[in-house]
């Protein structure tokens, strides 16, 4: 039940608190978040002259009237190289309508007033340094918002006050309540990402803030575009007009941040800053699920005596609340992912090349298929009880709990903890790794093998496939080629010799192939040697050759085995939802075939695997279905010998050089892949293997720390995830994955494909 601003104002303070914190729960769960970013000030002249401000002044006392543009992409670049996201432009209203200087330095520069700057230069923020910017420019009118919003990701203008009495005011025309309403609703009908907020403390009464938080209220109820509304306490500052107005007390602050709770729309965030609160723990506990802005470059310029915390700080006192912190982008979640709506064009790729898979950004520069060492996340583990309070909860611990409990993680269990931030994420991780030592014990696997790309020429047309060539592709990444037999029997007697005990056999598929193809390459193989472990063909060789053969896939899978096949990659999977195949692979196999391919390889006697290829476009709800339906199958069957996590390699990939994917998984998330993954298969898949290739050394380490066990092939000749741009090794021998292994204090043992010992040959040490 809704309460009335009577109730509002005659609730106590620890009550209003109590009920802000459960409505923040329902509606955001455990989850801070901020803005990692830089401040840069465009401009500190204004036409406007409030009581409270110092970050206006006058041109005597500026070196220049406008920040140079070359002053401005350097602090930006600054922000960029330490790990921020937004360039937030702060700046004085329309200053050039007061001041001759600022008319001057605009018109010198080619620029019709400050606007047109700010769009210059937010333009330019983004394409030198990746940096999106929020611009922070007051009351505009509908001309103004709309050329900003081709530059600017998000907007903001503080409401303050709808109070017109207000002395401090007085000489702002901008702050006038109907210029500023008529800014939020412009805003609106443009779908602009809009932050406004209020000021307490400046003379106004409770009764007044709620007035102004019901005014926004119902703008977002019309459009839905408030993200964020700020509620800010004002500090007295010496060389103001307000210089001895007592400061807004603590008090006044948390019922104003409750209250604001209480009236806002569950989906609007409420956020308050931490650097103005002498003990910002007061503010989680009055109901924010945002900090604002946070730089570690730049000082908070409208309040530059006010230091920003360390985002450690922050951390741990979110985490002593009971809750995670998880950096945002300049427009929050529900805006990155719904960009159609919201965002320009221009600025829909840039807001997805930030982006981890929830629409927050992305926590660390590490991508797949890098050499950029990723942070370390398998030690970070909080204790559960002291952290736990009264009020607060975990959605991921609790599945942990029903987990360790004995419960299966159904389609909504696995998608929570695949958003595990913070500590969940080594408990998550630590939960798995008793799982693994539970099913496997201590001993890291791997398989001496041989990839046999046998061709890149195709017929369909992946867009995330940087190592198949097609008629559209004949100008990228190298020449078209097919393998003659010949050679694919010699490659796999250099196989043999080298102590290899599997060879791989994948490729596109070629135009001139029929079913008789694959069969003609098992007997190649078979001519260098009739004890090799044949690990070839994916989900969609063997129904494309079937179909083209008009051949029954069951009796041609038999046909296969007959021929030496003895395993079935699980390749062709990438992620078993249509919805995200329509977009990644829309000719190929769907999701059911997929799963047809597999549960009749199975029936005929041939043991496969499941991967899964994460990170392009997907999200969460779209892993949790994958691992739930293979999961189905394995029930079914029990063919599956192990999961294959494949983060998604961007650099070559078509779908990211189009622009219309993600730059792969965070490592967070490539590391809740396999933990998560050897929840989701307790009891049914015993193994879950680490590409190497694409984790590298150091997060492959990791990885065999949070539920991995494998750290599968040797690989010679691995060219796949080479094509798209992954810079580790094409090989690696059992000496180099021993000293992977070595730091962990676990065994190293060669394997077969189906995960039975092997004595390793003196070769292997070369491969």
């Amino acid at each position: 039940m809704p309460l009335s601003d009577e109730d509002l104002l005659h609730t106590p303070v620890d009550d209003l608190c109590a009920m802000a914190r459960d409505r923040r729960r329902e509606a955001h769960g455990n989850r801070i978040t901020y803005s990692p970013k830089v401040f840069i000030p465009l401009t500190r002249l204004c036409r406007d002259r409030c009581g409270y401000c110092t970050f206006a002044t006058a041109p005597a006392r500026v070196d220049t009237p406008y920040l140079p543009i070359a002053e401005v992409i350097a602090i930006a670049a600054a922000g960029a190289a330490a790990g921020c996201h937004e360039a937030l432009f702060t700046l004085g209203e329309a200053p050039e309508e007061r001041y001759p200087s600022a008319r001057a330095w605009l018109a010198d520069h080619g620029y019709a007033s400050t606007v047109d700057y700010l769009v210059s230069a937010a333009a330019q923020v983004t394409v030198e340094t990746g940096l999106l910017a929020h611009a922070n420019a007051g009351a505009l009118d509908r001309d103004d918002l709309a050329r900003l919003r081709t530059v600017a990701a998000s907007q903001g203008m503080m409401v303050e006050s709808l109070d017109e009495r207000l002395a401090c005011h007085r000489l702002a025309p901008d702050k006038d309540p109907a210029r500023r309403l008529a800014t939020l609703a412009a805003a609106g009908d443009l779908a602009i990402p809009f932050t406004t907020g209020i000021l307490v403390g400046i003379g106004e009464t409770r009764s007044s803030r709620l007035t102004a938080l019901h005014a926004i209220a119902a703008a977002h109820r019309r459009h839905g575009h408030v993200q964020e509304v700020i509620v800010q306490n004002f500090l007295p500052k010496p060389g103001t007009a307000m210089h001895a107005w007592p400061p807004c007390s603590a008090e006044e602050m948390a019922w104003t941040v409750a209250a604001a709770r209480m009236v806002l729309p569950a989906s609007v965030h409420l956020q308050a800053p931490p650097n103005l609160a002498d003990d910002p723990r007061q503010l989680l506990d009055a109901g924010i699920d945002d900090w604002g802005g946070v730089s570690p470059v730049t000082a908070d310029h409208v309040n530059p005596e006010r230091a920003w915390p360390a985002i450690d700080t922050l951390a741990s006192v979110t985490e002593a609340a009971g809750l995670v912190l998880a950096p945002r982008l300049t427009v929050y979640p529900e805006f990155a992912t719904a960009s159609d709506r919201w965002l320009d064009p221009g600025l829909r790729f840039p807001v997805l090349d930030a982006s981890d898979a929830e629409g927050c950004a992305r926590d660390h520069s590490w991508c797949a298929g890098s050499e950029i060492t990723p942070p370390r996340l398998t030690d970070r583990g909080i204790a559960r009880a002291p952290l736990r309070s009264a009020t607060e909860h975990s959605a991921v611990r609790d599945v942990l709990d029903d987990l360790a409990r004995g419960a299966e993680a159904d389609e909504d269990a696995l998608t929570i903890l695949f958003t595990a931030r913070g500590g969940e994420v080594a408990d998550v991780a630590a939960f798995a790794d008793e799982l693994r030592t539970d099913a496997v014990g201590e001993a890291v696997t791997y398989v001496v093998n041989r990839n046999i790309n046998y061709t890149n020429i195709c017929t369909f047309k992946c867009r995330f496939c940087a190592f198949s060539k097609g008629p559209l592709s004949l100008n990228l990444r190298g020449d078209p080629y097919l393998l003659d037999l010949a050679e694919v029997t010699e490659r796999v007697a250099d196989a043999e010799a080298y102590g290899a005990t599997e060879v791989c056999l994948q490729g596109g598929i070629h135009p001139s192939f029929d079913g008789e193809y694959y069969i003609d390459v098992l007997r190649a193989v078979r001519a260098a040697s009739d004890r090799i472990h044949i690990h070839a063909f994916t989900a969609l060789e063997v129904t494309e050759g079937a179909r083209r053969l008009g051949e029954d896939l069951t009796s041609y899978l038999r046909r296969l085995k007959e021929a030496g096949l003895r395993t079935l990659p699980g390749t062709a999977a990438e992620i078993l939802d249509d919805e995200v195949r329509a977009v990644l692979c829309p000719d190929k196999i769907t999701t059911d075939q997929w799963l047809e391919a597999h549960r009749a390889a199975h029936a005929v006697g041939l043991r496969s695997n499941v991967t899964i290829m994460f990170g392009s476009i997907e999200n969460p709800r779209h892993w949790a279905r994958h691992l739930v339906r293979t999961r189905a199958l394995q029930k079914e069957t029990g063919g599956f010998t192990e999961l294959v996590p494949l983060p998604f390699v961007h650099m070559g990939a078509p779908i990211y050089l189009q622009k219309r994917a993600r730059r792969g998984p965070t490592f967070r998330e490539a590391l809740l892949m396999h933990a998560v993954g050897r929840i989701a298969y307790r009891g049914l898949i015993d193994n879950i293997q680490v590409s190497w290739v694409k984790m590298g050394a150091v997060g492959a380490r990791q990885l065999l720390s949070a539920g991995a066990n494998d750290l599968g092939g040797t690989l010679m000749d691995e060219n796949i995830s080479r094509a798209a741009g992954a810079l580790h090794g094409q090989r690696m021998g059992a000496d180099q994955l021993r000293e992977l292994v070595a730091p962990l204090g676990r065994p190293l043992v060669q394997r077969t494909t189906l995960y039975q010992p092997v004595e390793p040959c003196s070769a292997t040490s070369t491969v």
